[in-house]
């Protein structure tokens, strides 16, 4: 997708996979059974975001990632790479970590005082003599995952015939390599337990038709018309959707002034927004020109790395199936839900944002305001008590009330518009992948 002034709104006819119709079931949202056939048959499969590289920059540093009930380390070696680590002593099964990052030359069982390298092999287990079978020391390692690195993300999947990473991305390694990811520090790091089945969030990040009601002030600076919205599904359950940015909707009446905050940036750029009185949507092209002509000389070095649309739009990229990213010329977000350990009627959200460098900026934008241009703590916040970001908080401010409603009688499994067809495609994939078929 290099350009998506080159293509009319709507799906991209090369990108656009049939549906069948099959019914969204209720209990898919709160039974156990459902749960456990995603456990069985999808989360084991596919590949997850276990960490960032900026979580293990020198040999022994390790990440932990949980999902449900499995616990996986992520571990920086001595030649730079990263390996993956089921955190399980081989011992007697005890867990090796507890807290979300950590490091050093070993990894040391609180329970018996086995010592684990790096490299996932023992290197002291006590009485090591009286081991059944022999001393295990160099021998006996910690279960090895598939473990891979892209756009700053460290992925590792429990399959170990599955896909290679770079090959099921495809095409967003393409499509994204201008935004230089792995080169953004991640400013907001927070996570939350959200009162709502995972695909409930999901469902929410698969279409833009609740932008109007939803997200009205963002109208300002979105064209959140669907007619004008740039969607493409692929095969993989991967889809992404872009929407112009730097210029007001045109879903219903045109609007005749550049308002806040697009007036803002229209002055940051050396442009006047009296110019665009009765045509404002004409603000998106001038603000390209004007960014590709100045961006350098304003410390925005990265902007020579990314097309025309890439400078004002949003490219919002739900890789398959609960992680999306939202790009911009400003940075990216991350929007992650996975489900909870026990409980199907909640998840785990994680929100995510990253800023690029900009020459002489110490002080960046973020979802939750202005934020310092440094790695952020991890936060763990209590849902309800504290803000996600504004946007973020309007998104998980209905999943309560939808998954109070999917008990209902009423539901019988949902009427969706054309727009929505990314949520048809998403669940009648995830009824092939945990093997009930068409409903």
């Amino acid at each position: 997708m290099k350009n998506i002034d080159s293509f009319p709104g709507g799906y991209h006819p090369d990108y656009d996979p049939s549906v069948r119709g099959d019914n969204i079931t209720a209990e898919r949202y709160f039974s156990k059974e459902w749960m456990q056939k995603e456990w069985d048959h999808l989360w084991t499969k596919i590949w997850h975001v276990g960490g960032h590289i900026s979580d293990v920059e020198e040999p022994g540093d390790w990440v932990r990632h949980n999902i449900m009930n499995e616990s996986v380390i992520m571990i920086r070696q001595e030649d730079g790479g990263i390996k993956a680590f089921y955190n399980a002593c081989q011992h007697r099964g005890n867990r090796l970590v507890f807290s979300d990052i950590g490091g050093g030359e070993s990894i040391t069982c609180s329970y018996h005082g086995w010592k684990w390298g790096k490299d996932g092999v023992l290197k002291h287990a006590q009485n090591a003599e009286d081991v059944v079978g022999g001393n295990p020391c160099g021998k006996l390692k910690l279960v090895e995952l598939q473990c891979e690195v892209w756009a700053g993300f460290i992925w590792y999947n429990m399959d170990p015939d599955a896909t290679p990473l770079i090959e099921w991305l495809d095409p967003l390694p393409e499509m994204l390599a201008g935004y230089q990811m792995e080169t953004q520090t991640r400013t907001l790091h927070l996570t939350t337990e959200a009162p709502c089945n995972w695909k409930v969030i999901r469902d929410n990040f698969n279409e833009s038709y609740h932008l109007p009601t939803l997200h009205p002030e963002l109208a300002t600076f979105v064209e959140d018309d669907y007619k004008n919205t740039h969607f493409q599904s692929y095969e993989s359950g991967h889809n992404v959707m872009v929407m112009k940015g730097h210029q007001p909707s045109t879903r219903e009446i045109p609007q005749e002034f550049c308002e806040p905050p697009l007036d803002v940036v229209l002055e940051y750029w050396g442009l006047d927004p009296k110019d665009f009185e009765k045509r404002p949507t004409d603000a998106r092209i001038a603000i390209q020109k004007a960014k590709r002509e100045k961006g350098a000389e304003k410390g925005y070095t990265f902007f020579e790395t990314l097309n025309d649309a890439q400078l004002t739009d949003y490219y919002h990229c739900t890789l398959w199936p609960n992680f999306t990213l939202t790009l911009s010329a400003d940075g990216f977000q991350v929007l992650r839900s996975e489900p909870h350990p026990t409980d199907p009627e909640k998840c785990i959200f994680d929100h995510w944002f990253f800023n690029p460098e900009v020459q002489g900026r110490d002080v960046v934008e973020t979802p939750c305001g202005p934020k310092p241009f440094e790695d952020a703590e991890h936060e763990t916040i209590v849902y309800g008590e504290k803000s996600l970001g504004f946007v973020a908080d309007q998104d998980l401010s209905v999943g309560s009330s939808q998954q109070q409603g999917l008990h209902s009688k009423g539901y019988t499994g949902g009427v969706l518009t054309g727009q929505e067809k990314r949520i048809q495609r998403f669940h009648e994939l995830l009824n092939d992948t945990v093997g009930v078929g068409p409903t």
